[in-house]
């Protein structure tokens, strides 16, 4: 793998030799060879063929969406990171700019589609925290003007259009987590019932006369005590933590932070 990246970097710099002031039309193939890179998130083909030939940020594929937008529909935020490098301009431009339904790149951040990576993270809940995640990150380069539009399709503004093509999402991440939190909240409430008992009838018993425990003096027997009372009160934290996750009201923000630190 590392002997075919470097020849392919050996490569790359013949092929930006072909490309540079020409006319993408007339380059058979490279909007499609472009777009495949931003799906599989080749970075560096992307950089290097764009630094060549400034006309590649205005391609667009079939959907009338350009590279960025791409990237944002595929999740890949290497590729999605070139716009960091962008002046305030060229950046509003490429977020601004609509598809032919009318899309900008917060309704693409807003939709699902088979090109997104998002099965890459475990867990429904981890996959809506990803998401909200990106549509924070556009909406960060995003004019307040670009949060009204309605598109052509679903005739939705970005965030609606991000509610409808994430309700089944939100509705499978709930129902993990209140599984995952319902079997954890048995066994906590088995170790909070056993390490009570465990306080109250520790071990040699205690003496007649005065109801101390028999091997007070013990080390082991204060290791045993403090380890005891360790988890007697860590396994109630996590006990009301879990009863706090199967009561809350499972909203799309409550997957961005709170049920996901929890």
């Amino acid at each position: 793998m590392k002997l075919a990246h470097v020849r392919i970097l050996e490569f790359l710099p013949r092929m930006c030799e072909v490309t540079k002031n020409k006319d993408v039309k007339e380059l058979q193939g490279l909007e499609k060879a472009m777009f495949l890179a931003i799906k599989k998130g080749h970075v560096e083909y992307i950089t290097h063929l764009c630094r060549a030939n400034y006309k590649l940020h205005d391609i667009t594929n079939e959907k009338g969406r350009n590279i960025l937008q791409f990237a944002v529909e595929c999740r890949q935020h290497k590729v999605f990171s070139l716009l960091y490098g962008l002046d305030d301009q060229r950046k509003w431009w490429f977020v601004t700019r609509k598809d032919k339904s009318s899309n900008n790149m917060l309704h693409v951040v807003g939709t699902i589609t088979s090109a997104a990576h998002i099965n890459l993270i475990r867990g429904a809940a981890l996959q809506v925290q990803r998401e909200l995640q990106w549509f924070k990150e556009v909406k960060r380069f995003a004019q307040p003007v670009d949060h009204e539009v309605i598109n052509k399709t679903d005739e939705m503004t970005p965030r609606e259009l991000f509610t409808k093509g994430h309700k089944d999402l939100v509705k499978e991440g709930e129902k993990a987590m209140k599984g995952i939190a319902t079997s954890c909240t048995v066994v906590g409430a088995l170790i909070v019932t056993t390490m009570f008992a465990a306080a109250f009838t520790v071990p040699g018993g205690n003496k007649q006369d005065t109801g101390l425990p028999i091997f007070l003096s013990k080390r082991a027997f204060t290791t045993f005590i403090v380890s005891d009372v360790i988890s007697l009160f860590s396994s109630i934290t996590s006990v009301m933590i879990f009863l706090g996750i199967l009561t809350s009201r499972y909203a799309e923000n409550d997957f961005l932070k709170s049920l996901p630190t929890k």
